[in-house]
């Protein structure tokens, strides 16, 4: 997908950034609404792509109440001088019992739920949400940030990999099943959604760790990974 360029400045755009590193992210553990601190790399992705993201001049910046995606947040915040607004509904999505659980962990505990985990398309995990939910309250947080972003304006939501892989198609009306179009978005890397004069709002950019007209030392590969919480 193409990246937001220069002369796309004049119409509104909307940052979906995901949060740094942790250390479940390094195990591949489920993280969910656990409250889990960004590591050493974390914190260093954080920095360096808050200064890349503050070349956009964002108007607002929307955060996740939970502390890896706060961290993150206020990177940025720090960069460009204006507040962090906590928002309960960029939460990752509540994971029930695989919380802390790595999927082979999972599926050794419990394989007849494992197996309806991937069959079904809005199975409820137990003690988790419904993927319905997450949806939901994804779409309602990302219109409403949009309808927010002033003419010509950037905006910035930060939350987690899983939710906004589901709140990105989800946004767009696209059924249940085409996420799987998308890939798991790496720590600290974002979305751009761009709003056309005659379309309506597009996805300009995904999974990006860069913005044109940052110099060569900012616009280098972030370290780290990890694909999902």
């Amino acid at each position: 997908m193409r990246a937001a360029t220069p002369d796309s400045r004049g119409r509104r755009r909307l940052v979906l950034w995901r949060h740094g590193r942790t250390a479940w992210n390094v195990e591949s553990r489920a993280q969910g609404q656990a409250d889990v601190a960004l590591d050493d790399v974390g914190r260093q992705q954080a920095g360096t792509a808050a200064r890349m993201l503050a070349i956009l001049e964002p108007a607002f910046i929307w955060s996740s109440d939970l502390q890896r995606a706060t961290a993150t947040a206020q990177e940025l915040s720090r960069v460009v001088g204006i507040p962090v607004r906590l928002d309960r509904r960029l939460r990752e999505y509540d994971v029930g019992i695989r919380q802390g659980t790595t999927f082979a962990e999972f599926r050794a505990a419990h394989p007849d739920i494992y197996e309806r985990f991937f069959a079904e398309s809005d199975f409820r995990v137990p003690g988790a949400e419904l993927p319905s939910e997450v949806d939901s309250r994804m779409v309602e947080v990302i219109s409403e940030a949009a309808e927010a972003v002033p003419a010509a304006g950037v905006g910035v939501l930060v939350g987690h990999g899983a939710a906004l892989r589901a709140g990105i198609p989800a946004f767009f009306g696209l059924p249940a099943h085409r996420r799987n179009m998308f890939s798991g978005m790496a720590n600290c890397a974002w979305c751009v959604l761009e709003e056309h004069p005659h379309h309506g709002w597009q996805i300009a950019d995904y999974n990006a760790r860069s913005i044109p007209g940052a110099s060569s030392r900012l616009a280098d590969d972030l370290p780290g990974s990890g694909t999902e919480n």
